[in-house]
């Protein structure tokens, strides 16, 4: 049984074939990843994912120095994982990405973490309500392929 993932529509070429590559570098750690996921603020992150212990690391994709520059939300993720990631393609320079932040390097067949970022706790109840919420998507997800 194969089954056709829509199309999103809203990320470029270049963007979907680095998401590809962080889900597969997310699967490579053990863990599970979620495409366009809104959080309680209602920004919508590009990937997060969820490790076996728990973690929740978010990681938002630059496609372009353009792409990176209009973008004046991402600090407001930190507040939702344990670890933030920018990823970005090999074409572009990754001296643009804030030091702070972890950075990764993808393209449509996989990715390489090239800095880490620095670990910060979720709160505990944070945690609990982001868990309940992803798991929530991943299965309304999961339902909708099959019953459309």
């Amino acid at each position: 049984m194969s089954i056709e993932l829509p199309i999103d529509g809203r990320q470029s070429g270049m963007a979907l074939a680095v998401q590809r590559g962080v889900g597969r570098l997310m699967r490579a750690h053990g863990f599970t990843v979620l495409n366009e996921f809104t959080l309680a603020i209602g920004r919508r992150a590009d990937v997060i994912a969820l490790g076996g212990d728990g973690a929740i690391w978010i990681v938002e994709i630059k496609s372009s120095v353009e792409d990176f520059r209009v973008d004046q939300k991402w600090p407001e993720y930190q507040n939702f994982c344990d670890r933030f990631f920018f990823a970005i393609p090999q074409s572009l320079d990754p001296e643009i990405i804030p030091f702070q932040a972890g950075l990764i390097v993808a393209d449509n067949w996989g990715a390489e973490i090239l800095r880490e970022p620095a670990t910060v706790a979720l709160h505990p109840s944070r945690r609990k309500a982001l868990t309940l919420s992803f798991a929530r998507a991943a299965s309304q997800r999961l339902h909708a392929l099959y019953d459309p």
